[in-house]
């Protein structure tokens, strides 16, 4: 089970696609986030690019954890397609994203 709302993973995607990847205010939004919260947005990156499969989410919370030494927002503004692995993250993980954008 994730511990970030949908919200708050697809105003990461809105502010990518709005900013850039490495936008100041993405940055800003994901600094502010807690680490269980980044934790999980990292997690959820994995499983939308292809690195993990959407029943390994235990598995890539637990990668997540160990790998985080540099900063979240650092680390994901150097993402290439990073709007795209959250969005294919969610979906993959059974969560509508088109219900969740269209409150934003």
């Amino acid at each position: 089970m994730l511990e970030i709302s949908t919200g708050k993973v697809v105003r990461v995607i809105m502010l990518t696609r709005e900013n850039g990847p490495d936008g100041v205010h993405l940055a800003e939004y994901i600094g502010s986030l807690n680490d269980d919260e980044k934790v999980n947005l990292v997690a959820v990156m994995w499983i939308g690019r292809g690195s993990f499969d959407a029943d390994e989410l235990e598995e890539a919370l637990a990668e997540a954890r160990a790998e985080a030494t540099a900063p979240t927002e650092r680390y994901l503004s150097g993402i290439p397609g990073l709007a795209e692995h959250l969005e294919n993250g969610l979906e993959a993980l059974g969560i509508n994203v088109s219900d969740a954008e269209d409150r934003f």
